[in-house]
């Protein structure tokens, strides 16, 4: 007899299957490529003629047009990447490049990409290694360049306008400040104001009080906290703010239950209301957070 864990991993792998053979049966007949200088400009589900000729024979409403072109549009860089140039568009969050794994030269091909078809591009889990030609790359296209070291982020391009929506960052120790920081480059990306916390673990907790009242004071809609070892911050956090809380879990921390383990199995235990992301998954809690602070912003201006 299967485990109950092996029984859910089954049903996941099951529905997994399922959408990927839904998503190639509905996409797949529609294809077409045209070569333009290295990579190639795909269009699925239907032509550019078809959807605007159905527009205009009022069978789909340009908001119906408009999400087709940008649910199926994408940028392939020769045979190493497909680049979602429309994400951002499409689901208020931005796609970015991660370095780790990729050569340089992979890198800044996928980033030429994103700056011809974007105007930006973000590029995380950056390298020294990585700088010189991605300076170079900026430079070349008369772009800006910023290297968040601490967060280890580049982006190159156009500053994203202001969203209005705002979000607080707060980490447990000064360890865990690099993934934090990820979080709050990412919601800053995503237009967001972003008030930070820094050291208010609970080895002193005294020290969470009075900074998580300018928080709060701040009006933030949302709360990313990055903790290590035992990861108890964000469930205190959680149990004492009216907004959302997202747990990040660092991989500080040592021996029994280190690397981030005890801190994921911790938030995950939480008895408060609590978002867990992945160990050191700074982008994607600074993403989540973003996503709900800028739908909150959109609510304040109907």
């Amino acid at each position: 007899m299967l485990s109950l864990t092996s029984y859910f991993l089954y049903i996941i792998l099951l529905v997994k299957s399922s959408v990927i053979l839904l998503y190639t049966l509905l996409f797949t007949r529609y294809l077409s490529i045209d070569k333009n200088k290295g990579y190639a400009s795909v269009i699925l589900s239907m032509e550019i003629s078809d959807i605007l000729m159905k527009f205009k024979n009022d069978e789909i409403s340009i908001k119906d047009a408009q999400l087709q072109l940008r649910i199926n549009n994408y940028e392939s860089v020769s045979d190493i990447a497909k680049v979602d140039i429309h994400r951002m568009k499409r689901v208020g969050i931005p796609e970015a490049i991660i370095a780790d794994c990729k050569t340089c030269e992979d890198v800044v091909s996928i980033a030429r990409v994103h700056l011809e078809k974007e105007g930006r591009v973000i590029i995380t889990r950056v390298q020294e290694e990585n700088y010189a030609s991605l300076k170079s790359l900026a430079e070349e296209t008369r772009s800006k360049i910023r290297w968040e070291k601490r967060a280890r982020i580049i982006i190159i391009g156009e500053i994203p306008t202001s969203s209005g929506g705002k979000i607080g960052v707060i980490s447990a120790g000064t360890a865990d400040i690099p993934v934090a920081e990820e979080a709050k480059v990412i919601a800053q990306e995503m237009g967001c104001s972003v008030s930070v916390i820094y050291d208010v673990g609970v080895a002193g907790i005294h020290r969470l009080f009075p900074e998580l009242t300018k928080l709060v004071t701040a009006g933030v809609d949302a709360i990313v906290v990055a903790a290590g070892r035992e990861g108890t911050l964000p469930t205190i956090v959680s149990g004492l703010v009216d907004v959302p809380v997202i747990g990040v879990p660092v991989s500080t921390g040592y021996g029994a239950g280190g690397k981030g383990k005890a801190a994921l199995l911790s938030m995950l235990q939480s008895c408060s209301v609590l978002t867990v992301v992945n160990i050191d998954a700074g982008f994607t809690a600074g993403a989540f957070a973003a996503r709900i602070a800028n739908l909150a912003a959109k609510n304040r201006t109907l």
